[in-house]
């Protein structure tokens, strides 16, 4: 039979077309060489190499942003992912179709890597005549094998396109301690509070200024690291009445209730009606909540009156935290007029809190719009080891899962406890972090040593479980 194979000429020209940068870099050196000659040339390419190394050292971060992982992507698309050990993937995985009419194999092609962080890739792929998305999905496990992966997600992208997206590795080793309680007020930084750390093995901070955070993870996934390294990280202002914490433990007050000489007004949940207060489940939150927005309005009056547009952080005007664990039993599980009024209360507080000090900071463990209607106002997300893939996306934003946020591949075990996912503002890549794990002396330390002292002003709501 006649093989219907497009001339080498024609194959060369598309391959020049697909990577036109094998030409053009030839191109410009030759034409360097010709025009000005073998010392300027080596002048200007010793320039750049110096300008990178400079830019390397003098900004690390804006190097590693925008420089590194094109690098990277290019480096693992030519040694992983091109040639020869690509067919020999695809050989081993059963993933090459054959031609009917002329008997060639026919291999999946490899359109583009991105590598955005040292332990992941995301390879797009055009699929052979013949395949599916199933006939990948079939195959995972052995993909994982052949790529020395941990874990290999695959998305459909469009038709005849998806995404195989190869975890490498878990680069944390060892559980992360907890973030250490400054020494002093002045070493606190609001807009930086320390949690945990990277997979670039550097230390992870959030801002809490302006901010409100939403922590989504499984039983297990270590969501408390969420709870007390932020208390950590700002316990001095704690003590001196620079910050106080609302606190609503809706899990039964297991989790806080060791720490309530920490907090200016403490909540729990109720599982019946209280004989004496009458008292039901959520409505001990709604309380807390309610009264929390009402210091909010009353804080935009005296600002108003003030002329001013932004608080400023004294003992007088504190920073006053919000936080509400589990989230669920205070918009979904309690009772309809409790959760109607929760969620409003809520909405009111996140459209209006960012020049007021009046951050909120919420624990969940399914994060569907039926348990958390409000989700579009949280600004900082973290999704820990989840138990759908559907739920990362609900967590991180649209496409995070497919960037590499494969937080439902997470085993959810003590080793792995704390490890999960946020998103680069920058960038909008997923990076793998690790919250600080908190022991029981590590709470026992902070409440001794940041508790206010003489204990915050202001009542406080004790609903006994």
């Amino acid at each position: 039979m006649t093989k219907n194979k497009p001339g080498v000429e024609v194959r060369a020209v598309r391959w020049i077309a697909r990577h036109p940068q094998f030409v053009a870099a030839p191109a410009s050196v030759a034409a360097s060489l010709i025009e000005l000659g073998p010392y300027s040339t080596g002048g200007i390419a010793a320039g750049l190499a110096l300008t990178g190394v400079g830019w390397m050292r003098a900004h690390p971060a804006s190097f590693r942003q925008h420089a590194t992982p094109r690098f990277r992507s290019s480096h693992r698309r030519w040694v992983r992912y091109h040639g020869r050990r690509w067919h020999n993937l695809c050989y081993a995985c059963d993933l090459v179709k054959e031609d009917r009419r002329t008997g060639e194999p026919r291999f999946p092609r490899v359109l583009r890597v991105s590598s955005p962080t040292p332990s992941i890739d995301r390879i797009t792929v055009r699929l052979a005549p013949g395949q599916s998305l199933r006939t990948w999905v079939d195959r995972q496990e052995e993909l994982a094998a052949m790529l020395n992966a941990d874990v290999v997600g695959i998305t459909r992208i469009k038709p005849q396109q998806l995404v195989l997206t190869v975890v490498h590795g878990n680069p944390f080793v060892r559980p992360v301690p907890a973030a250490e309680i400054p020494e002093d007020v002045a070493d606190v930084n609001l807009r930086a509070l320390e949690l945990g750390d990277t997979e670039y093995g550097e230390t992870w901070t959030e801002p809490l200024i302006g901010q409100n955070w939403f922590v989504h993870g499984a039983i297990g996934s270590g969501k408390s690291s969420f709870i007390w390294n932020p208390l950590r990280a700002m316990g001095p202002m704690i003590r001196e009445g620079l910050v106080r914490v609302w606190m609503c433990d809706l899990k039964g007050g297991m989790e806080t209730s060791q720490a309530r000489p920490l907090f200016y007004r403490w909540a729990d949940h109720v599982e019946d009606e209280d004989e004496e207060t009458n008292t039901y489940a959520g409505e001990a939150a709604m309380t807390v909540i309610e009264d929390f927005r009402d210091t909010m309005r009353a804080t935009q009056v005296e600002l108003s009156s003030q002329g001013v547009r932004k608080f400023t952080l004294s003992k007088e005007n504190p920073l006053n935290v919000l936080m509400i664990d589990e989230l669920a039993m205070a918009t979904a599980l309690s009772s309809r007029g409790a959760t109607n009024t929760i969620t409003k209360l809520l909405s009111e507080i996140m459209t209006q809190n960012r020049s007021t000090g009046f951050p909120v900071m919420a624990y969940v463990q399914e994060p569907t719009k039926d348990i958390v209607p409000i989700r579009g106002l949280f600004t900082r997300r973290i999704c820990l080891a989840t138990t759908q893939d559907s739920y990362v996306d609900m967590t991180l934003g649209e496409g995070m899962r497919q960037r590499g946020a494969l937080a439902d591949e997470i085993p959810l075990d003590e080793e792995h406890a704390g490890i999960g996912f946020r998103v680069d503002q920058r960038s909008r890549n997923p990076i793998r972090v690790r919250g600080g794990h908190n022991t029981d002396e590590d709470i026992a330390e902070l409440v001794r040593t940041c508790s206010p002292q003489p204990p915050a002003a202001g009542p406080r709501l004790t609903v006994a479980a």
